[in-house]
């Protein structure tokens, strides 16, 4: 009998039902503030996600070992931001009251906050680990509350200070780092500070959402992004770095703002292919 030619991402064709991890695609990008492409990011993960081994060497585990259902991408209105987010909140809702975790690839940040609001309601006191070359602090872009530049100022609204754990970030205006400096726990340029951080959340049990902002890799590894920043790290710190937040209590993620055709070399989309593979491991190995 034929199958449907349906395309997920490789190693991520469990049942629903049995599935641990759903992963689902928010091709949207119509906040972009430099250059647009990310809304094609989920689309383009997935089919270049064959080129890729379901088993990690770093790791020494297969995503086949493990239960990810792919659902697809959502079908988003791209002329309004609150009316793509409100759907993203739905779909997290759903897989989060099914028991199961939910792991969102952008389309740019602004995805981000969609995910988080379903994820707050469920756990109230749920704190947000963010790898990132930008502050998303601005408390607007261009008049815009709702942008990529403002998704970490609007989960503040949410949560408060001391709530948002922020790595890697070197570029943003000084209001923001200002901001930060009082309302979040911001680790500027690096990658210090991870494995305090992560000690105290875990040995609390504290909730915890984990969004990477695919830009917080160097462009020389990553240039294939809508607002590449020099200075970031490498493929091999991000993953350590994934592997110690996945020590936590992760209760939902997301990876993002990968614009596959900024890169016509492909670099891009096989590191993102990487990245989650390695992040979807990380998770259910611990």
């Amino acid at each position: 009998m034929l199958m449907p030619n349906i395309e997920t991402f490789i190693g991520c064709d469990a049942s629903y039902e049995d599935a641990k991890i759903v992963l689902f695609g928010a091709p949207f990008d119509s906040t972009t503030s430099f250059r647009p492409g990310a809304r094609f990011g989920p689309a383009a993960m997935r089919h270049e996600s064959f080129g890729l081994e379901t088993y990690s060497p770093y790791q020494d585990a297969d995503l086949t070992d493990y239960a990810v259902f792919d659902s697809g991408d959502l079908e988003l209105c791209f002329g309004s931001a609150e009316a793509a987010l409100s759907d993203i909140e739905e779909r997290t809702e759903t897989i989060l009251a099914d028991g199961k975790l939910p792991v969102l690839l952008g389309g740019e940040h602004l995805v981000t906050l969609g995910a988080f609001r379903a994820v707050l309601k469920r756990y109230p006191d749920v704190h947000i680990i963010h790898f990132d070359a930008h502050a998303d602090l601005r408390d607007d872009y261009l008049g815009a509350k709702l942008s990529h530049a403002c998704v970490l100022r609007r989960c503040h609204d949410l949560i408060g200070d001391g709530r948002i754990h922020q790595f890697c970030i070197r570029s943003g205006e000084r209001k923001e780092f200002q901001f930060a400096k009082e309302h979040t726990d911001m680790h500027p340029l690096t990658l210090d500070g991870l494995s305090d951080c992560v000690a105290v959340l875990k040995a609390s049990h504290t909730p915890v959402y984990f969004t990477i902002d695919l830009d917080c890799l160097d462009p020389s590894v990553f240039p294939g992004t809508g607002t590449p920043e020099a200075g970031g790290i490498t493929f091999l710190q991000l993953l350590e770095a994934m592997q110690e937040v996945s020590r936590c209590r992760i209760v939902g993620a997301d990876v993002n703002e990968l614009a596959p055709m900024l890169d016509t070399t492909g670099v891009s989309t096989a590191t993102s292919c990487k990245v989650l593979r390695e992040l979807l491991i990380a998770i259910l190995k611990k």
